[in-house]
């Protein structure tokens, strides 16, 4: 039987019913044998419909309770002990029909808060970093070079003006030359030259240096490494230029550091000119270093005094190999489409490191 006809009959039995209990509630001269009779006549109504309405499972049930209405005063004694009539509906409501609980309330997200800006905190203080400016102390002049051998200072201007391109020789103002060599008239110095108005090389200084010790070493930090100094050409960092620094990967100071613009395998180097401290200062003539430069303390900051308050301008870039993200240190420079020199701010000073002991151009100069 479908679930419509049985709500069906089951609407008929409680009307049934209902007028049957209307009828006893309304007329006085029903006894209670007649209301018994009535109740009877209820209960086979409900055996009759049971068969039906058995639901398995059952449905909810819903029971509404029907208790006479009080009669007048006259006819409580009658109706006073009349029992209530109960009367069973099974509602067929399927799971799709059944009443949908509401939703538990979602609690709303609480408005933000102002806040009160903190005030703001300066920087702390800056790396002692220097830059170049107008007020540097005057460079005293050059010492004379009474004792540098003259045909060593001959061999040097030599051997460097061979090797300066036009370009170099053009757009570059001071040339620092290094010998790398471990022996030789030449071997480990630098000699600074100055370029004169009508082109030529003017020897300034002549001092003793340390270049790297050329062989494999662990440093502090357990990093094994090969402590050379690359020969080549290069450029000074106009942003990495140091009074005071410390090496972490060497634990060791690094007075007056003039650190190279030279980038290799997509990283900045540490190489550098710089002051030796503590028991390399004694070792400057022979190679002592890690890969910079050595210079004593005096002629390192008599340097980077010089260089700073005398060449800062535009200098030629040194081509890159973006393949390798190398800069180039054998003295090629990157030009535009029209062959024109690409220029960048920064000193117009050009380091030339050889490992050449000059034997024999100071032999052929005797």
């Amino acid at each position: 039987m479908s679930a419509l006809r049985i709500l069906a009959l089951s609407y008929l039995a409680s009307a049934s019913v209902f007028v049957v209990a209307a009828t006893l509630a309304a007329d006085p001269r029903i006894t209670r044998q007649t209301a018994r009779g009535a109740d009877m006549l209820m209960q086979m109504a409900q055996d009759a419909l049971a068969p039906v309405l058995r639901l398995d499972p059952p449905s909810p049930v819903v029971r509404i309770a029907l208790t006479p209405v009080s009669p007048p005063e006259e006819r409580v004694a009658d109706l006073a002990s009349a029992p209530g009539i109960s009367i069973t509906i099974l509602p067929d409501l399927s799971p799709e029909s059944a009443p949908v609980p509401p939703l538990p309330a979602i609690p709303l997200p609480e408005p933000p808060v102002p806040q009160v800006a903190e005030p703001r905190i300066p920087n702390a203080a800056l790396p002692d970093i220097d830059i170049a400016r107008n007020d540097v102390m005057p460079i005293p002049p050059p010492p004379p070079l009474d004792g540098v051998p003259t045909n060593r200072a001959a061999a040097v201007a030599m051997r460097l003006r061979a090797q300066l391109t036009p370009e170099m020789l053009g757009n570059f103002d001071l040339f620092l030359y290094v010998s790398k060599a471990a022996h030789g008239p030449l071997a480990q110095r630098m000699y600074v030259f100055r370029k004169t108005q009508s082109g030529e090389l003017d020897l300034l200084y002549d001092w003793a240096a340390s270049t790297g010790r050329e062989r494999s070493e662990t440093s502090p930090r357990g990093v094994r490494t090969f402590t050379a100094t690359p020969a080549g050409y290069y450029q000074l960092d106009p942003q990495r230029m140091y009074r005071a620094y410390h090496s972490v990967s060497w634990d060791q100071d690094m007075p007056h550091s003039l650190f190279f613009n030279w980038e290799r395998e997509g990283l900045q180097t540490g190489l550098a000119i710089h002051s030796a401290t503590g028991d390399d200062i004694a070792r400057l003539g022979q190679r002592a270093s890690a890969g910079c430069v050595h210079l004593s303390p005096q002629n390192a900051a008599l340097l980077y005094q010089l260089i700073r308050a005398d060449f800062r301008g535009p200098a030629p870039r040194f081509a890159y190999n973006y393949d390798t993200q190398t800069m180039s240190n054998r003295g090629t420079f990157m030009h535009d489409a029209a062959g024109r020199l690409k220029m960048a701010d920064g000193y117009r000073v050009l380091v030339d490191i050889e490992d050449y002991g000059g034997d024999n151009i100071v032999a052929s100069l005797f």
